[in-house]
């Protein structure tokens, strides 16, 4: 799509914020008005519109992407979709170590560890940990909490906790984030053990780090977007 407005802005509107690129309301995909919960986030959004060229890049524009997913994806059916992202507490990254080298599984045991103490407290659980990547079963309590965990929240801070689960494969490390126990750099720097000990091993690969440098704009994004929420 080409650029045809001067000037995005964001407005106060019954129900929230919306944006307007010069004077016309910005809608969703679906057609539907982009109302926003937080005044933050709309001007997030608008600075994103403001920043684009003569051709619209969406990959340039995470949070309006997010935006957009909330409201035609997300809140339509956001029991189903919260049930999506709790699936990955039963088989949640942080859960799964490395038999070896040593020295992999004691960065991991380092920073999971903490992890999933900090998920014990928050809301009283346990979990299991195994070496490898056979499946071990999470307790049934556990599984439950972190769901009603996920299910709690809203339409628009379900679809930014979204790349944080899928892109780390870890809902704990999510949760943490959203909560504001973790930095999204540090959760990054936490999901992303094995990869870097990878690149540390056998150096970089030009593929490779363009698609994780794909993953952790995302993962930043999403982080971003839930910030922005609750600022």
């Amino acid at each position: 799509m080409k650029r045809f407005w001067k000037e995005a802005s964001a407005a106060s509107v019954e129900g929230g914020w919306t944006i307007r690129l010069d004077d016309k309301p910005l809608r969703t995909p679906a057609r539907k008005p982009l109302i926003l919960p937080a005044e933050a986030l709309a001007r997030a959004i608008a600075e994103e519109w403001n920043s684009a060229g003569d051709t619209i890049d969406p990959q340039a524009m995470p949070l309006s992407g997010l935006a957009n997913a909330a409201i035609d994806r997300v809140a339509p059916h956001p029991d189903s979709f919260a049930e999506g992202l709790a699936r990955y507490g039963e088989s949640d990254l942080a859960c799964y170590r490395a038999e070896r080298p040593a020295e992999l599984r004691a960065r991991q045991e380092k920073s999971w560890d903490g992890l999933l103490a900090w998920a014990r407290r928050r809301f009283d659980v346990d979990f299991c940990t195994t070496s490898g990547i056979v499946h071990v079963a999470q307790p049934e309590e556990t599984v439950r909490r972190l769901a009603h965990a996920a299910a709690s929240l809203d339409p628009f801070r379900l679809a930014g906790l979204s790349p944080l689960v899928t892109i780390s494969g870890s809902l704990v490390a999510a949760l943490a984030v959203a909560e504001g126990h973790l930095s999204a750099r540090q959760a990054w720097d936490a999901v992303t053990i094995d990869e870097q000990w990878q690149t540390e091993q056998w150096g970089a690969d030009a593929e490779a780090e363009a698609a994780l440098a794909a993953r952790r704009r995302d993962f930043l994004a999403g982080a971003r977007f839930l910030e922005l929420l609750n600022a």
